[in-house]
């Protein structure tokens, strides 16, 4: 790790060819794809991130994978093991897009019926792209304490990072990608295989991967600890943020 950091290049924006695309560290400005049909699959953005270690010189890292990344961070683990020097998931699960198994919680009602149900969004247009953005974290907050003066800078920061093109929008925004994207093999019949130490980072209040899927992963993923975040849904609001990152810190000491 210390190569990359005596090369200035760790907090830093630094565009890495990886294959045929370029990646952006950090992030918003990488190559731009369809979401709707995006011509990779679940186990190329494993390999992209091991490109993006490789091109920082950056033999073992801290892996932390948030809601579907989580995805991208089990995986890394499981197959690059040597690569990875603790892991940390946030709000994610143990199966990927589609149909759980019987022993999981389901998406929430609430959630499945504003997909049936929020109004479409002008991906030309910066205001209905922030108002759609802002209605999908109340959903996905789970909880009375959503702040959407909070939510709105949040997103109005992603749109800016990601730039005018719609596409890149929609995936930063949304994550659209995920439910075009191949996921298969599964994975979670290995997870005992993971020998990284793992947090596992949850809200009480998820309606998107209700919390059940994070006791799951911490009983198959061994010797994993699992911190619940109450009042807190799908999204990390900042009154949750010295929580987080006083465990995540704490975990990557050891």
């Amino acid at each position: 790790m210390s190569s990359a950091i005596s090369r200035g290049l760790v907090g830093m924006e630094t565009l890495l060819p990886v294959g045929d695309v370029e990646l952006c560290v950090d992030t918003g400005r990488s190559t731009i794809v369809d979401p709707d049909s995006p011509g990779y699959t679940l186990r190329d953005l494993v390999t992209d991130a091991v490109g993006v270690l490789d091109g920082l010189g950056i033999a073992r890292a801290h892996v932390v994978g948030i809601a579907t990344g989580g995805f991208i961070a089990q995986l890394l683990a499981l197959d690059y093991p040597s690569r990875v020097a603790s892991l940390v998931l946030v709000g994610t699960r143990p199966v990927a897009p589609g149909p759980v198994d019987d022993d999981l919680p389901e998406h929430s009602p609430a959630i499945m019926a504003y997909f049936g149900s929020a109004p479409p969004v002008d991906w030309t247009d910066r205001t209905s792209i922030l108002d759609g953005a802002v209605a999908a974290a109340r959903v996905f907050s789970g909880s009375p304490q959503f702040d959407a003066a909070e939510a709105r800078v949040h997103a109005a920061g992603v749109l800016d990072r990601c730039g005018p093109d719609p596409a890149s929008a929609r995936n930063g925004l949304l994550s659209a990608v995920f439910s075009k994207l191949d996921c298969a093999p599964r994975w979670r019949e290995r997870l005992p295989e993971i020998t990284a130490p793992t947090l596992i980072v949850h809200g009480a209040a998820d309606p998107f991967f209700p919390v059940g899927n994070a006791k799951a992963l911490a009983e198959e993923i061994p010797g994993a600890t699992l911190l619940v975040l109450d009042g807190v849904g799908a999204e990390l609001p900042s009154r949750a943020h010295a929580e987080v990152a006083t465990a995540v810190l704490a975990h990557t000491a050891q």
